[in-house]
C-alpha cells in the first residue's frame, strides 16, 4: 500500500521535481513501485543542496514504511529502518541505553540519506556517519530484496556505504552503536587570529570541537562538546539564538553593501553559554533560517589556510556573503567515494542566506577550495565533473562497475547523477 502526491522541492527551495512522490507502507509496495518503474530516486529530508533526488518521474519516500528497532545481543549493532529520521533514530536508541558516537548538527535527515552522501559531525577521531554501516537490506532495480554486508555481497556493500542512491532503496540498515552518554556544551567568542594558531591543537584536546567564522568579523564563535555525567536534558533545542542573526539577514538581503557592517556588530554581541544532557539532544541544533550550502574536505593540514585564504578574497572584494562559515574536523576512512578516504579532513561549510544570490560567492570559493586539495560533501553545492571524479577518487571506475551490475540499464540514476556515473 502506498500514498502519493505530486511535486516535490528541497529544504531550502533551490532544487524542485515535478515527479509523483509515492510514499510506500511497507516493503511489498515499495517492492511493486520500483519493479514497474522506469526511474526512481528515494528521498529523505531534502537537505541535499544538489539535484540527487531530483526526477521527472517517480520518487520514493519511506518516512510512512513499517519498522522497527532491532538490538544484536552483544548490543554493538542495531538494525534500523532506513527512512526514520536520525532523530526519531537516537530518540529511540536512548531507550534501549544506545547511542551513536556522533551526529551532525541537525537531525530531521533520514538516516538513509545521511550515510548515501558522507553527512558528519566533527572530532579527529570520528568518521562520517557511512562509518557506522555494517550492513543494508536494499530493494534493487527488479524489485527484490537483497542484503549486503562485508561478508554477503562485499563489493555492493563497499559501494553502498556512500552509495548516492545508486545501488537500490534501503529499506534497513545495521549500524555500529555505543552505550548511551551525555554531554555538556560550551559555546564562547574567541579571536580569529588566536583560533587560527591553536586550532589543531585545540582539536587534539576534544572530543568534539568547531567553531564559525563571519567573513568580515574578527571573531569566531568557538563550540566544544565534552562528555559529562548523567543529567536531564536541555531546556534549549539550539545552540544560539537565531532571531537577531535572522533580522541582520533581512537587511542584508535588502541592502547587501551592509554585510560587512552587520557582522561586525553582531560579534560585538556576547557569545557564551553551556547547555548539557544526552547526547542526543545535545549534538543537534534549531536550524530555521532557509539557506543554500557548499562544503569542501580538505586536507586537515591545509584547512585552515584554505579558510583564510576564502576569508581574504571575500573582504577583498566586499563580497556580501552573509553566513558564518562552520569548520570541522573528520577522521580518515577506507570508503571507495568518501571525501574522507585520502585522510583525515578539515570540512569547511559556506552558506548563502536562500534569499541572496550565491552562485558566484560559491564559484569563487570552490576555486579557492579545489587548490588547497579539496574534494566537495556530495550533497553540497559543487560543479565536479566526470574527469574530476575520476581524478579524486581511483575507486571511482570500480563503483561505476557495481553500480552497473546492479542496476544495468540506469533505473536509479537521473541527469545529475548520469553524468557523473554512468
Amino acid at each position: 500500500m502506498a500514498t502519493a502526491e505530486a511535486g516535490w522541492s528541497n529544504w531550502s527551495g533551490s532544487v524542485r521535481a515535478p515527479a509523483t512522490v509515492a510514499r510506500p507502507t511497507n516493503e511489498a509496495a515499495l517492492s511493486a513501485l520500483v519493479r514497474e518503474a522506469a526511474k526512481v530516486r528515494a528521498v529523505g529530508a531534502g537537505h541535499s543542496f544538489m539535484p540527487l533526488c531530483q526526477s521527472d518521474e517517480l520518487i520514493v519516500s519511506l518516512d510512512a514504511m513499517a519498522g522497527d528497532l532491532s538490538i544484536a545481543p552483544d548490543r554493538q549493532t542495531a538494525r534500523i529502518p532506513a527512512g526514520w529520521s536520525i532523530k526519531r533514530l537516537t530518540e529511540a536508541l536512548w531507550q534501549h541505553g544506545l547511542a551513536l558516537a556522533n551526529q551532525g548538527d541537525v537531525n530531521p535527515q533520514a538516516l538513509a540519506g545521511a550515510m548515501a552522501t558522507g553527512t558528519h559531525g566533527t572530532g579527529v577521531d570520528l568518521g562520517s556517519l557511512s562509518t557506522f554501516a555494517r550492513g543494508f537490506r536494499l530493494i534493487g532495480a527488479d524489485g527484490t530484496a537483497r542484503w549486503c554486508d562485508a561478508q554477503e555481497n562485499p563489493d555492493l556493500f563497499a559501494a553502498q556505504r556512500l552509495s548516492l542512491g545508486l545501488f537500490g532503496i534501503a529499506t534497513e540498515i545495521e549500524v555500529a552503536v555505543v552505550p548511551a552518554f551525555h554531554l555538556v556544551e560550551r559555546i564562547e567568542k574567541r579571536r580569529w587570529d588566536e583560533i587560527r594558531e591553536s586550532y589543531d591543537a585545540l582539536a587534539e584536546q576534544h572530543r568534539h570541537i568547531e567553531f564559525w567564522i563571519f567573513p568580515h568579523a574578527e571573531h569566531v564563535i568557538l563550540k566544544r562538546l565534552t562528555p559529562c555525567d548523567p543529567c536531564d536534558p536541555p531546556r534549549s533545542t539550539s545552540d544560539v539564538d537565531e532571531s537577531a542573526f535572522r533580522r541582520a539577514l533581512d537587511i542584508a538581503a535588502f541592502a547587501p553593501f551592509l554585510t560587512p557592517l552587520l557582522q561586525r556588530a553582531m560579534m560585538k554581541t556576547r557569545f557564551d553559554g553551556e547547555r548539557r544532557g544526552p547526547a542526543h539532544s545535545i549534538f543537534p541544533s534549531d536550524r530555521t533560517i532557509r539557506f543554500e550550502e557548499m562544503e569542501y574536505e580538505l586536507p586537515r593540514a591545509a584547512g585552515l589556510a584554505a579558510l583564510d585564504a576564502v576569508i581574504g578574497w571575500i573582504r577583498a572584494g566586499r563580497l556580501p556573503v552573509t553566513f558564518p562559515f562552520e569548520y570541522r574536523t573528520v577522521a580518515a576512512d577506507d570508503i571507495w567515494m568518501s571525501p574522507m578516504n585520502a585522510g583525515p579532513v578539515a570540512a569547511i561549510s559556506m552558506h548563502q542566506y536562500a534569499k541572496m544570490p550565491w552562485a558566484d560567492h560559491f564559484a569563487g570559493a570552490e576555486a579557492i577550495f579545489r587548490a588547497h586539495g579539496g574534494r566537495p560533501h556530495w550533497a553540497k553545492r559543487h560543479t565536479l565533473t566526470r574527469a574530476d571524479v575520476d581524478a579524486l577518487y581511483p575507486m571511482a571506475e570500480r563503483y561505476r562497475a557495481v553500480r552497473r551490475a546492479a542496476d544495468p540499464h540506469g533505473k536509479f540514476l537521473n541527469p545529475h547523477l548520469e553524468a557523473l556515473f554512468s
